[in-house]
């Protein structure tokens, strides 16, 4: 299903970009009678219901020819809202400082969920690093064991 997803993304970044949009995130996966194929976009100034209209009218098609995901599908395009999914580096330092949960493959001193505010992406080496401050504490969590992350908005 990841590779899928990755498919995804690579047909559909360029449609999106060509409207004046970003493609922020990504879903795939299987349902019991079908796939959902869920994509959210940014702009500045925002996405509107015309701009999700076009993108799902443009991707559905070049979906369809490419066969991915195999079999019948439903295809929901939309903004990011305020929980915004988070998964390229390029995001994760446009919302340093804003209040984030990241979920992680594997307990980090014994901790698998961690909700604070994202201080920054670190590049050691080569190896990414999100450092994500939890009541005080700092956490230095290797990029490649986050699962899912997204902005937790305070009202």
């Amino acid at each position: 299903m990841e590779s899928y997803r990755e498919e995804i993304r690579r047909l559909a970044e360029p449609v999106v970009e060509s409207e004046g949009m970003d493609l922020i995130y990504v879903e795939c996966f299987r349902m019991k009678l079908r796939w959902l194929v869920r994509l959210y976009l940014d702009k500045d100034g925002g996405v509107t219901i015309d701009d999700c209209a076009e993108i799902s009218n443009q991707l559905g098609d070049i979906l369809d020819v490419h066969d991915i995901p195999p079999g019948p599908y439903t295809l929901e395009v939309s903004s990011p809202g305020f929980n915004r999914p988070i998964e390229r580096d390029k995001d994760f330092i446009k919302f340093k400082g804003r209040d984030i949960n990241v979920k992680v493959k594997e307990k980090l001193e014994g901790v698998r969920n961690f909700r604070g505010i994202l201080i920054d992406l670190l590049d050691e080496k080569g190896d990414k690093i999100l450092l994500v401050s939890v009541s005080g504490k700092s956490y230095r969590i290797p990029r490649e064991l986050v699962t899912k992350a997204h902005l937790e908005e305070t009202f």
